[in-house]
């Protein structure tokens, strides 16, 4: 143990005496954060829009003030002046949709007859513009109804009220901290261990750490332990700085999260060891930590869900840890999930990070000798 200490000692002074690996673990991550918490939102909001209204009705009139108003538009609004002028707008992306009305708007609806608008949408934007149409719908919608009850009086509507559990303002940064705080921790134990053997092949001693006391398995374990405990302490500064700076509420057991969060950097460990091993520099071993951050990230179900993904990839998304400390952390972050289920993802990431540790480990001695 005092050789596996010593060794330990070493691979954290070597992280943290290196000013520039130093600010590479502590800086980013911070600046991740905030970049990812304020800036990288999937919130819809200050959207950009045309209208062109030819219409010289009041009718027509009162439809622009309802998007004129609206928190979604925030008065991001550009009236056009001709149907020559939506292309030009459209292709320039200037806005993200164009509400034509026509001429007969307010016409049609004075004499009872079906009056249509147009909507045109910037189709580069997909996802983007379908939150917008359906924002839009319910516009035109509540127009539709309060001009009917002002016609023929009181309507009796089926009235939609929304509950929204866990997270009652849908704040997105209530859904992305808990996120960050698994996926910062994640990047950050890659990045400490895959350096582990890179540097030593690199600054060429690693053939003095053969040639030294210490046994295969007790390298392995050095080289390990270091990234496990930054990593972890990684983390927890994220979810300090969630839960006291950000007000993101934390409703479950603290125990059992930090339990999730060993648990899961220990499986991400064996990945950065074999990463390490095969790496010949430095530079090697952060590309393979870049090579594979993109696609766990985009497998865990953090940007887009996991059901929407094609039907022969979501067995892929079994093998992603990440996946499984997200269901954790949103889930004691935000309901108080209870040790059950917890424990349902622990045992599958316990599995993961055994294969991965043991498939490291084997790799990692059969270069040693």
């Amino acid at each position: 143990m005092i050789r596996v200490k010593s060794l330990i000692w070493k691979e954290l002074l070597a992280v943290l005496l290196d000013p520039k690996v130093r600010i590479s673990i502590l800086l980013p991550p911070i600046i991740q954060l905030c970049i990812f918490t304020f800036a990288a939102t999937l919130d819809v909001k200050n959207v950009s829009m045309g209208i062109l209204n030819r219409d010289s009705g009041e009718k027509g009139f009162e439809l622009i003030q309802r998007f004129y108003g609206s928190p979604i538009f925030n008065y991001n609004i550009q009236f056009l002046q001709g149907v020559e002028e939506i292309g030009p707008f459209m292709d320039h992306q200037k806005g993200l949709m164009v509400l034509s009305i026509d001429e007969q708007f307010s016409r049609n609806l004075d004499a009872g007859k079906p009056a249509s608008v147009q909507l045109i949408f910037d189709g580069r934007k997909a996802n983007t513009a379908q939150i917008v149409a359906g924002y839009t719908e319910q516009i035109i919608n509540h127009f539709n109804n309060d001009y009917v009850a002002k016609v023929i009086g009181k309507v009796q509507n089926v009235e939609l009220v929304p509950r929204v559990w866990f997270n009652p303002n849908t704040l997105y940064v209530w859904y992305n901290i808990p996120c960050l705080v698994a996926i910062l921790a994640m990047l950050t134990c890659l990045v400490v261990t895959t350096q582990s053997v890179a540097r030593e092949r690199e600054l060429g001693t690693f053939d003095q750490l053969l040639v030294s006391p210490l046994v295969p398995s007790e390298i392995l374990i050095g080289k390990i332990l270091p990234g496990i405990i930054i990593g972890l302490i990684e983390g927890l500064l994220m979810l300090a700085i969630g839960v006291w700076f950000l007000q993101v509420p934390f409703t479950g057991s603290f125990t059992l999260y930090f339990a999730s969060l060993l648990i899961f950097v220990t499986s991400i460990s064996g990945i950065g060891l074999f990463i390490s091993s095969i790496s010949s520099t430095q530079q090697q071993a952060m590309l393979g930590t870049f090579v594979f951050m993109m696609p766990s990230v985009l497998l865990s179900g953090y940007a887009t869900p996991i059901e929407n993904m094609p039907t022969w990839l979501q067995p892929v998304t079994y093998l992603i840890p990440l996946k499984y400390m997200l269901i954790i952390s949103k889930g004691i972050f935000l309901k108080g999930m209870p040790f059950k289920i917890v424990f349902e993802n622990i045992s599958l990431l316990l599995i993961i990070g055994f294969f991965n540790t043991l498939g490291a480990a084997l790799f990692f001695r059969r270069r040693l000798q």
